[in-house]
């Protein structure tokens, strides 16, 4: 006996991650599975009983059935024929759903009604009995395996009882005994040999079912996987026509994709190139943005016709990771090489600080010794820098609303920046939610809301910035602007500021923003430079999603 299925129902939280729960049909009592044998079964009994009908009303089958007593046989078909219809309606209403309990009801009523129809047609010679064949292999299905032997039993016994009754008031022979034991013989064959194929059939069943919820599963922890991934996938079929598409690579692509774009011509080219030869590798492509991406290939052969599956990067990240290599391998000469200064510099800037509180030293002696004094703590704040990227651990990202964190973060910040320092935060009405360490994030944001007033103060005498949060739609991602009223950031300088150790100031170290980058890569952020809708010189944090992997 099989309980109720159980199908697995694909839902989305409120953060538009998929989940996976499974729902089964509650009953009162176990349900039949075989709603489609149930409802041919229930067809066959209305059939089965307006055919005997029908046979004993015409002439077809006069003295075939109801031979022996008439009014028994028609009183038993009529009332078995509207039985059947009164049980074929409650199944169409119900769906074609039937306890256990109901089908031994009527598996019941049909051996007796059968038995009855024997007996008012003179025996078992009238052909009759075989019919119980059916009713007995339909219970064998619908039923376990011990109530179907127990209906098989009860078929049995009632046709060799009938005919042991019959035998005893002279309306029978010896030999209908035989017959009916042959019969009952053939009914416990035949439900045996029913049982046991049934048996394998629900195995067979259950194991496909069991295999096809598996790779479902699979199936839809592939494409959350891939859904996820920070790199673009894009699956062309052999029209060049998107089968599959992720959100990385709707964000990378844009209008390339949309039938009517004015590039997607430009991209079904180079699919279509890369079939021709491809030994090409890879191809650049400009994004709408204006940034370069990079479109890398592989072949997926299917028998209804070759895909293409292609993978969208943005270059300028392929390109900052191999620069990142190059840096690595300075950076740990660098840290090497202020851990030697560090000594020397510091008994530097000790000399120099005794020379100059000697009561003979002269005015001009004295300006050289604050110079040697002025620069000795900045190359100690390089050697300092250096040193704490070099020292830097592991980030630890956690999900936080950034409007809640800046609220805690601005405070602190205040308190340590020079007087008539001013920071507008602009928020949204929603929460927004990003996932970074939050203390890489205020070392991240200190850095850039330091520069911001500097800037400002240099541009219009004001020490102001403004911090603007909010979630672009289009990418699904968190943004932190920090603007300053400065002048911007001069297109010369766009690709180096970023750069270890380059600075256009007199004092600067050249090494904030390139840990500030370091540390938001670290989380899997983005931060570049660029202008707002006002012409404002303005540096981006772009966060991933808060549930990307990838």
């Amino acid at each position: 006996m099989t309980g109720g299925t159980t199908a697995a129902a694909q839902n989305k939280n409120n953060t538009g991650q998929a989940t996976l729960s499974s729902t089964a049909p509650i009953a009162s009592a176990p349900a039949v599975q075989h709603h489609e044998l149930l409802r041919v079964y229930a067809i066959y009994r209305v059939a089965i009983a307006l055919v005997l009908l029908g046979i004993f009303t015409s002439d077809i089958g006069k003295g075939a059935v109801g031979s022996a007593a008439p009014a028994l046989y028609l009183n038993t078909v009529i009332a078995y024929a509207a039985l059947n219809f009164g049980w074929l309606l409650h199944l169409r209403r119900g769906a074609y759903h039937a306890s256990h309990g109901q089908v031994g009801v009527v598996l019941g009523c049909d051996i007796l009604a059968f038995l009855l129809l024997i007996q008012a047609s003179g025996g078992l010679n009238s052909g009759l009995g075989y019919l119980l064949l059916i009713n007995c292999s339909v219970g064998s299905m619908l039923l376990d395996k011990r109530m179907g032997a127990f209906f098989a039993a009860v078929a049995s016994l009632g046709v060799i009882g009938q005919q042991l009754y019959n035998l005893l008031a002279d309306r029978a022979e010896t030999q209908d005994i035989v017959s009916a034991g042959s019969l009952g013989i053939l009914l416990f064959a035949t439900v045996s040999t029913l049982q046991y194929l049934s048996a394998r059939i629900r195995s067979a069943n259950l194991r496909a079912d069991q295999q096809s919820r598996q790779a479902a599963h699979l199936q839809r922890l592939a494409q959350q996987i891939i859904e996820r991934m920070r790199t673009g996938v894009l699956v062309m079929d052999a029209s060049n026509k998107p089968e599959l598409i992720n959100r990385a690579a709707r964000q990378l692509l844009g209008d390339q994709l949309q039938p009517d774009g004015e590039r997607r011509a430009e991209l079904r080219h180079i699919v279509r190139e890369w079939r021709r030869d491809d030994s090409r590798g890879s191809a650049l492509v400009q994004a709408d943005n204006g940034s370069e991406l990079r479109l890398s290939f592989a072949n997926l052969r299917r028998d209804n016709g070759d895909s293409t599956l292609v993978f969208v990067e943005d270059n300028r990240k392929l390109t900052q990771a191999a620069q990142k290599l190059k840096l690595a391998s300075l950076g740990h000469l660098t840290a090497s090489i202020a851990h030697e200064v560090r000594n020397p510099l510091g008994a530097i800037s000790h000399a120099a600080q005794l020379l100059s509180e000697s009561p003979t030293l002269s005015e001009e002696d004295r300006h050289l010794t604050d110079i040697i004094c002025r620069h000795s703590r900045r190359v100690n704040q390089i050697v300092e820098n250096v040193m704490q990227l070099s020292r830097r651990r592991a980030a630890a990202p956690q999900q936080r609303d950034l409007g809640e964190w800046l609220r805690q973060f601005l405070p602190d910040f205040r308190a340590g920046a020079p007087a008539g320092s001013r920071i507008h935060l602009r928020l949204p009405e929603q929460p927004v939610v990003a996932r970074f360490d939050p203390e890489q994030l205020a070392q991240v944001v200190t850095n850039l809301c330091s520069n911001a007033l500097h800037h400002s103060e240099l541009a219009s005498g004001r020490r102001e910035a403004e911090i603007a949060v909010y979630r672009h739609n289009e990418r699904d991602c968190a943004i932190l602007d920090v603007i300053d009223n400065g002048p911007g950031v001069p297109a010369e300088h766009r690709d180096k500021i970023f750069e270890p150790f380059f600075t256009t100031g007199k004092s600067g170290t050249g090494l904030g923003l390139y840990i500030a980058r370091e540390l938001c890569e670290a989380n899997q952020a983005s931060l570049f430079s660029c202008q707002t809708g006002d012409n404002q010189s303005c540096f981006r944090v772009e966060f991933a999603h808060a549930n990307r992997i990838f």
